[in-house]
């Protein structure tokens, strides 16, 4: 569902001005939740995320890929934003981010540490003293780490 709305949606968001960060997609037993992260260069305010929930709303009502009623919510993607795109990564090199990976190496399915490569196939990391590189592919989830 994820991957459907964000094909469905990029392009309507992009046209806004912005960029399509990340969305979610949750279920209970009032409907579902779709939440869309969106970014520009100047930062996100409130009028931002007005101007694009109308826009996608409009969207997801056109294309109605989601059965029975939803919530949207639109924001910023906050301090502990996701990376999901080689671009993503590539932006915040030097960054201290965490990372799941879908499989374990080694035994080990989450890293932590700074971000010292993005390339086209994949990221190396600085963790605990080690460098260790990772395909995009086998990147489950990865946000950067607040610094506060």
């Amino acid at each position: 569902m994820r991957d459907e709305l964000i094909r469905l949606l990029q392009p309507t968001v992009e046209a806004l001005g912005y960029e399509l960060v990340e969305i979610e997609c949750s279920h209970s037993g009032e409907g579902a939740m779709v939440r869309v992260y969106i970014d520009a260069p100047a930062g996100i305010g409130l009028e931002d995320c007005e101007h694009v929930s109308h826009a996608v709303s409009a969207a997801l009502d056109a294309a109605d890929p989601i059965p029975g009623r939803y919530r949207l919510e639109v924001s910023s993607p906050g301090l502990d934003r996701v990376l999901r795109t080689p671009e993503h990564f590539a932006r915040f090199v030097a960054s201290r981010i965490k990372v799941q990976l879908a499989l374990p190496i080694e035994g080990r399915r989450r890293f932590t540490g700074v971000l010292l490569e993005a390339g086209a196939a994949g990221v190396t990391l600085q963790v605990d003293g080690s460098r260790v590189q990772l395909a995009y592919e086998q990147i489950q989830k990865a946000r950067l780490v607040p610094v506060l």
